[in-house]
Parts: C-alpha cells; sequence; structure tokens
C-alpha cells in the first residue's frame, strides 16, 4: 500500500490507534503508539522521533535521537489489541535521514542490495521453523544472595502422579512427544487458534504440531518467503504465539532449552537461491543439488563457527547444542539426515522445491540478523567456489568415537562463537551489510550484558555440587 492507502485501510477498519513496530539488538520488538489523528501522509517520509539510548545495544545519551520510518507496505490490523490499532513495522533512521547501521531491518536491506550487486541471483527464499514451549507456570528469580527458576507445564511428564483433583494421565513422556494424537497433545486447539492468526495476518500456515519435548513443545510452519517479508513474518509469529498463549493464561517461549533432559528448540532454516523467477540449487549434483547448491553449503560450513554468534547468540544456546538431543553439532551435510547440520530435504523431482536446511540455529536468535548472515556465509562460498568436501550419509549420533572426532563441531559456548566470529568477519562486511563496529558492539554488548554475568553467579546446579566441598 502507499502512504494514502494506509490511512484509507486504518479509517475503513475503524482503528483509532496506530502503533510502530522496531526491532532492536538482541531482536525484540519495540513498540510506541499515537492516535489515528496524528498520523498523516508525511509521517512515513518524516518518520517520528524516540530515545535511542534506552534501546538495548543501540545509542548513548549524549547521542540519543532516533527516527522510527514506517513501512506503508506492513499496514495491519492488531490482532489482539483491545481498541482496534493499526500495525506498522518500521525502519530506524538518524536524525539526518541516513540509515542506522544497528538496525536490524536496514542491515537484512543491506544483505539483499549485496545479493543483487553479486549478480549471482535476484532473490533469497528463506523458510524458517521456530519450535517452541507453552508452558503454565513460569517463576524465575537472580539476586546477590539467591536465584532460581521453575517451570511448570500441565502436561509434563513430572506432573503425571501430581494431585489435580482428578489427574487424568496422558502425559508425554521425555523425548516421546512427536506426534501423539488428542488427548495426550493438549495443546491442539491452542496451535489451531495461532494458526488462524497466523493466517489473518497474511500468512500461510502448512503445518501444525506437538514437538518431541514433553511439557507442550510446539512447532507450527509458515510458508517461506523472500528474505526481508520473511524476517518480518518471523517477528509477526512470534509475537502471536505469545499472545495467544497469553490469551489463555499459558506462557510461550523461544528460549532453546528450558528443560534439562529433553529437546530444546531449533530454528531449522531452509534455503534457497533462485534468478528470474528460476530456482538455482536444483542440478545433476549430489542429492540433485547445482554446484551453486554445493557451493552456498561450503560457504556455511567454512564460517558456520563464526555464524552462531548470530544464529545461536545467547548462553542458553549452547545447552541445546549438546549430542543426545538431535541437536545437530557436527558441520557435515548429508542427504534426508537429520543429525547432519546442513540437511538436502527430499523434495522429490520438482526443481522448485530443491533447497537446502541449516538446522544449528534456535529461535532465540535476532533473525533479521541470522538470515543476512546465512546468506552471506552462502555467497561467500558461490562466490569463492568453496566446496564442502564429502558427504556424510551415516547416522552422526552412532558413529564410533574415533570416527566422530573427524566431524568438526559447532563451538561448545556463546563465547567460543565470538571469538570465531572475531576471527572470521570478513565475508560479512561485503557491501557494507555488517561493518566493524556492528561486530564489535555486538561482542562487547554479548559479553558485558549476558557471558560476563552468567560467569559470575553462582547456579542452584553449582550449589548441589560443591556446597560441602
Amino acid at each position: 500500500m502507499r502512504p494514502e492507502e494506509v490511512l484509507k485501510f486504518a479509517k475503513e477498519r475503524g482503528c483509532k490507534m496506530v502503533d510502530f513496530k522496531f526491532t532492536d539488538l538482541p531482536g525484540m520488538w519495540q513498540h510506541f503508539t499515537i492516535p489515528l489523528s496524528e498520523l498523516t501522509v508525511d509521517t512515513f517520509e518524516d518518520g517520528l522521533g524516540f530515545d535511542g539510548s534506552s534501546i538495548r545495544g543501540w545509542r548513548s545519551i549524549h547521542e540519543s535521537d532516533m527516527v522510527v520510518k514506517p513501512d506503508p507496505k506492513t499496514a495491519i490490523v492488531d490482532p489482539f489489541m483491545e481498541v482496534p490499532t493499526l500495525s506498522l513495522t518500521c525502519d530506524v533512521v538518524m536524525p539526518s535521514g541516513e540509515a542506522y547501521d544497528r538496525d536490524p531491518r536496514n542491515l537484512i536491506k543491506r544483505a539483499n542490495a549485496y545479493l543483487l550487486s553479486t549478480g549471482v541471483a535476484d532473490t533469497a527464499y528463506f523458510g524458517p521453523e521456530a519450535e517452541f514451549f507453552i508452558f503454565d507456570d513460569v517463576r524465575y528469580e537472580q539476586t546477590a544472595y539467591g536465584g532460581f527458576y521453575q517451570v511448570d507445564s500441565d502436561e509434563a511428564s513430572w506432573n503425571s502422579g501430581r494431585d489435580e483433583g482428578k489427574n487424568l494421565g496422558y502425559k508425554p513422556r521425555h523425548k516421546e512427544g512427536y506426534f501423539p494424537a488428542l488427548p495426550s497433545d493438549s495443546h491442539h486447539d491452542l496451535r489451531t487458534e495461532i494458526c488462524l492468526e497466523l493466517e489473518r495476518c497474511g500468512m500461510i500456515v502448512e503445518r501444525q504440531h506437538h514437538e518431541v519435548a514433553t511439557a507442550g513443545q510446539g512447532e507450527i510452519d509458515i510458508r517461506f518467503d523472500s528474505m526481508i517479508e520473511m524476517a518480518d513474518k518471523m517477528q509477526w509469529f512470534k509475537y502471536i504465539v505469545k499472545n495467544v498463549a497469553r490469551r489463555h493464561g499459558k506462557s510461550a517461549t523461544f528460549m532453546p532449552k528450558p528443560l534439562f533432559g529433553d529437546n530444546g528448540s531449533g530454528m531449522h532454516t531452509h534455503v534457497s537461491l533462485w534468478k528470474d523467477g528460476e530456482p538455482l540449487f536444483a542440478g545433476d549434483k549430489y542429492a540433485g543439488l547445482s554446484q551453486m547448491g554445493l557451493y552456498f553449503i561450503g560457504g556455511i560450513l567454512k564460517h558456520a563457527s563464526a555464524l552462531c554468534a548470530f544464529t545461536n547468540p545467547t548462553t542458553n544456546s549452547y545447552k541445546r547444542l549438546v549430542p543426545g538431543f538431535e541437536a545437530p553439532i557436527k558441520l557435515a551435510y548429508s542427504f534426508s539426515n537429520r543429525s547432519a547440520a546442513i540437511r538436502i530435504p527430499n523434495s522429490g523431482p520438482n526443481p522448485k522445491a530443491k533447497r537446502l536446511e541449516f538446522r544449528t540455529p534456535d529461535p532465540a536468535s535476532n533473525v533479521y540478523l541470522a538470515l543476512s548472515c546465512i546468506l552471506m556465509a552462502g555467497l561467500d562460498g558461490v562466490l569463492n567456489k568453496i566446496h564442502p568436501g564429502d558427504p556424510l550419509d551415516k547416522d552422526i549420533y552412532g558413529l564410533p568415537p574415533e570416527e566422530a572426532a573427524k566431524v568438526p563441531s559447532v563451538p561448545a559456548t556463546l563465547d567460543r562463537s565470538l571469538m570465531a566470529l572475531e576471527q572470521d568477519h570478513e565475508f560479512l562486511l561485503k557491501g557494507d551489510v555488517f561493518t566493524k563496529d556492528f561486530i564489535k558492539s555486538w561482542i562487547e554488548y554479548k559479553y558485558e550484558r549476558e557471558i560476563i554475568p552468567t560467569y559470575q553467579r553462582p547456579s542452584p546446579f553449582e550449589f548441589y555440587l560443591y556446597y560441602d566441598l
């Protein structure tokens, strides 16, 4: 829509307010709201000012003035606000009008522009599959003298003996939550409601189901889309999942590993390149891939350790990336093999369905940054003809230890991923997509706000291990 059409759209739907949404550095939506009477055509060009120093990882107090510019193509009625409210996704710019280099949405636009400048392709399609948990009760606290967390779910296996007045059983056991029918799958109707809200917001839902873990792990897959549009949709996806859960007195989380001893939540990410309406990853090489597709895999595998700093960006991410829970920790590629970091799905004879699936990312990532860095690594592989080596057509989890040790692994901790990023980031700087300042700021933010505070605080498990020494 053009700005004039957005104003007409809002009035026709009875909107009274306008919500401006933008994404902070870690990847969460921020917002503020104005009356519809204050929205004019000029707002789309001039934007609205706000304090950037209050946004995580952004400006200092002495340089805090920033501007949001709403994108008219993103106009939609927010499905959760009581008063009818128009929602607009925004870019962030400086008062001078220059795009802000730490705005994730501006960054993914630069990545798309770089793709076009290479001439390799004109479209990158992505299909992230963000898993999540839905809990009935969540409690956590951290002080100088104590700390704890506790999550609970009516369908959790550990509640099979709880006095619920009438405990009716049907609690999925650990690692047995994949595809059980009702009544074991007690969240079916809730996930269906999420699907309907996603469809109302313009997304095509392909399927929904319970995931492997107990205690309400779920997955809802939406149709792939071009890179910028897909990133915007994933922000809506998280927003809708969380708010439908809250509507029912429950809490949804995209935290990768909220439960010990059961599967965590990944964000398996499908990707393919196209040009002039034709798919570029289909060919006569391994698993029906083209040479370009193999080179794209080569770029991802070469830079995977650095990519993890963005695709698996939390200390909790690496509690998922451990052996024994279907986590794709080995840097290999394979046809239809879910134990490899990169899988080539068995998509049949249709060349338009040929794609690769990078299984390492998780849904705690800032999706704008995650998709951008995956594209940049893959393009580096294509432009420099980086061959991925031989595929690994075995169950990697079942390899003998001496054979498994020969297959490279993802970093074991966030700080190791950040160290890899420090050493390997030139591929991200091409086309000024990422900047040295952005990478430096990301690394500093992660150390100062997450890694060092985590290191400095005792955990409940450390009391269990060490208190009596």
